[in-house]
């Protein structure tokens, strides 16, 4: 059996912290997620990557990993020392030191699809846990850890527009492939429940957040989202064109508008019993002056007008 660094694997040094280690996984399971990422070998790092987190953001796993002793390297043949054991106990993850046991003695956690080298020492994991998702529709592993009964909790960061207008999206988990409908109008904080879909045949409890969006942002139910506009259409008003969550819509927008002023859009935000509404905040846009023509204009407005800004 090959010695795997799990330092080594996710890139970091022996003394990184708990934050520089999440870090390290989360860029790699971005990176070599099999469902955004077809390339040869980016499943195997993925899977890597993945054990090597399992026993890294465990500090009693990594506890008893490093006890191994930092002068193995990566691929040379290994064998646990004699009378290695490490006992997941009622508390997930107790130390010990002793005889192995029975075959299978594996703290009732279940095989998966970790390496040999981590079955030796660790009996078999959690079934593989959760990948690394994120983006659109995507889903982030946060620790894979487990409530009462079996209970497996993890994020799912969903687009705004899943829930505006509810969505099915797939998720791979443990080798399986799981379609998870997205309720119309869920919002951060709220869990969608897979029944028996969880570690040992408990249940996966996936917590929502919104992925970051470029246009909008979420507070409650209410959608932000900044428009901008010309000083034209700021002094004399008329309609402009705003985007929705539904699609491109036209705001009325009064005569004398100033830049921050906020206009509400009644309705145009994330369904529910009461849904909420886009709020709208004015930026006005003043076109560049980069030829003579234009500068011009811009001198012919200043004697024009008797208005300063600053008083």
């Amino acid at each position: 059996m090959e010695y795997k660094d799990y330092y080594k694997i996710l890139g970091v040094p022996r003394t990184a912290s708990a934050d520089e280690i999440k870090r390290a996984y989360r860029k790699l399971a971005r990176q070599y997620h099999p469902d955004k990422n077809k390339s040869k070998g980016a499943e195997e790092k993925f899977k890597e990557a993945n054990e090597a987190n399992e026993v890294l953001s465990d500090a009693k796993k990594r506890q008893a990993y490093d006890q191994l002793g930092a002068n193995w390297r990566a691929g040379e043949r290994f064998t646990p020392p004699p009378g290695w054991h490490f006992d997941f106990g009622q508390g997930g993850g107790d130390f010990a030191r002793g005889p192995r046991g029975a075959p299978g003695g594996d703290g009732g956690m279940g095989g998966g699809s970790f390496s040999d080298f981590f079955s030796s020492l660790f009996g078999g994991g959690l079934g593989g846990g959760l990948g690394g998702f994120e983006g659109h529709g995507g889903f982030e592993d946060m620790a894979g850890h487990f409530q009462g009964g079996g209970e497996q909790r993890a994020r799912i960061a969903i687009s705004l527009e899943d829930s505006f207008q509810g969505a099915t999206r797939s998720i791979s988990v443990g080798g399986r492939t799981l379609n998870v409908r997205i309720p119309q109008g869920v919002a951060p904080g709220q869990v969608i429940r897979l029944s028996g879909q969880g570690a040992r045949g408990g249940n996966l409890l996936l917590e929502v957040e919104f992925a970051p969006h470029p246009t909008f942002r979420a507070e409650g139910r209410d959608i932000h989202a900044a428009v901008a506009v010309t000083p034209w259409e700021a002094a004399l008003g008329g309609k402009v064109p705003v985007p929705t969550l539904g699609g491109t819509v036209e705001l009325n927008l009064p005569a004398g508008v100033q830049s921050g002023k906020k206009l509400r859009l009644k309705g145009r935000g994330l369904p529910g019993a009461t849904p909420g509404d886009e709020i709208l905040t004015i930026q006005i846009q003043t076109p560049p002056a980069d030829n003579e023509s234009d500068r011009a204009f811009y001198r012919d407005m200043a004697r024009r007008f008797s208005f300063d800004p600053r008083k």
